[in-house]
């Protein structure tokens, strides 16, 4: 018998085109607080853990570390800029399709995320693929997120699959930095807005314009994902 597979998913800018509604909500929480930042500052950043975006756009605004009471303001006003945003979520095409194909194939079904339990919610109400999903990580599940490996070892072990026998979807360089630290192979696409290059220097075997030209490529089917 064949050894389990599984299919680890990013989900935001990989399954729902929430990239750049983070960058909006980023950039208005700031301005909140009398700071400027330029969108490409935050762009490169999203997909990192939460704290470390926050420390890091603090530095780049203001040439200096931020306070603890700075960067909860900074979080919670973020939090209620991208609630307000929260219809201009959208499914990228083929997201569905894809996780469906992974299903088809006999794999496990993870949505590997380290995004708020918060948000998740209001992700995963609008991806709609939840009876095909057979585990799920949150950020509650670890202190720090990507780049830290910690939420992709802990997707491998909800799947009950070797790292060898999985495969990360993602768009951001900080999914692949994560993955190949622990040995999972990883497919990236570009509508998270992160150049194909740096995606592959990241760690990404394979890079396709979107979910739906994954799809279409059948690697999945094939298993050639370095």
């Amino acid at each position: 018998m064949s050894e389990p597979r599984a299919a680890l998913f990013d989900i935001d800018g990989t399954l729902i085109d929430s990239v750049y509604t983070h960058v909006a909500a980023w950039r208005q929480a700031f301005a909140e607080s009398d700071l400027t930042l330029p969108h490409w500052e935050i762009h490169r950043r999203i997909g990192e853990d939460g704290a470390l975006l926050v420390s890091e756009l603090i530095e780049v605004a203001t040439g200096d570390t931020g306070s603890d009471d700075l960067e909860s303001r900074l979080s919670d006003a973020h939090d209620r800029a991208y609630a307000e945003r929260s219809s201009q979520l959208t499914v990228l095409p083929g997201a569905r399709e894809l996780v469906r194909e992974a299903k088809r194939l006999n794999m496990r079904v993870v949505l590997a995320t380290s995004a708020p339990d918060h948000e998740l919610a209001l992700l995963r109400e609008l991806l709609d693929v939840d009876d095909l999903v057979d585990a799920v990580t949150s950020g509650a599940d670890v202190d720090t997120a990507k780049p830290d490996s910690t939420i992709v070892g802990i997707a491998l072990d909800r799947a009950g699959v070797r790292a060898a026998d999985a495969v990360m979807i993602g768009d951001a360089t900080w999914d692949f930095v994560a993955a190949s630290d622990r040995g999972v192979p990883g497919i990236g696409v570009l509508t998270g807005g992160v150049g194909r290059g740096e995606l592959l220097q990241a760690g990404a075997g394979a890079v396709y314009r979107d979910a739906a030209e994954v799809v279409a490529s059948g690697v999945l089917d094939s298993g050639d994902r370095r």
